[in-house]
């Protein structure tokens, strides 16, 4: 019997480090690639199970600027499975609802890649359902740093820049700051995501790799949250 959530302490912004595929693929004696592959068929009932719950944005990090260092086989891989992937799942992400945004550097990513970004915002932008941002070759020290860039670009002047003033120059000033990060393959660390909008987000770690996280865990993590008491620094 599933428990019910209260709506009232649902999280609005959960971000997801989707991390193992490459072990998963190794325990099965399968090349990397087979992981990554395993990985997206994750996303559609994640996705369905966060929208049941009443979440309202989803981050997934999919691919940061340290991941560049990786082999150039399996960075070719991964590019084309992205492709892959926008072909196969936008279309039913679009009839479901969802909104896509893309978040990081993008002018490092081959133009295909840019180009399948571009179609994919516009085919889904008038959507409402749910927000899902995708950080592709993401890495939350460059987006702090192209903030500053672009405040001074604008010509802010120093006494004028707060946080609130700062959070408007991130790569998605228009969303909120996430409540919780699941991180899956039970690493404890943050892999340089987010680095500002988790400030004072709740973390739900679980040693399951990401090609076996499932809607049920999902949920598990969001019930978590509903438990917990937020302070944010305070008694």
């Amino acid at each position: 019997m599933l428990t019910r959530i209260d709506p009232r302490r649902t999280p609005r912004h959960v971000a997801i480090i989707m991390d193992g595929n490459g072990r998963w693929a190794k325990a099965r004696w399968l090349p990397r690639a087979a992981g990554h592959r395993a990985g997206v068929q994750v996303l559609t009932p994640l996705l369905e199970t966060a929208g049941e719950l009443g979440v309202e944005v989803l981050t997934l990090y999919a691919f940061s600027t340290e991941n560049w260092t990786r082999p150039e086989t399996e960075v070719s891989t991964l590019m084309s499975l992205f492709l892959e992937t926008a072909r196969g799942k936008v279309p039913e992400l679009n009839e479901r609802g969802a909104r896509l945004r893309f978040v990081g550097r993008r002018e490092h990513l081959p133009e295909s890649v840019r180009s399948a970004i571009r179609e994919a915002e516009a085919l889904t932008a008038a959507n409402d359902k749910l927000d899902v941002y995708i950080a592709l070759n993401y890495g939350g020290r460059s987006e702090i740093v192209d903030a500053a860039r672009r405040m001074i670009s604008a010509g802010l002047d120093p006494e004028d820049i707060n946080e609130e003033t700062f959070a408007r120059y991130l790569y998605a000033p228009e969303a909120p700051e996430v409540d919780l990060v699941i991180r899956t393959s039970g690493e404890l660390r943050v892999s340089n995501f987010l680095l500002w909008q988790i400030a004072y987000a709740e973390f739900y770690v679980t040693d399951t790799l990401w090609p076996d996280f499932s809607a049920g865990e999902f949920r598990r993590a969001v019930e978590s949250f509903a438990s917990r008491s937020r302070r944010r620094g305070g008694v």
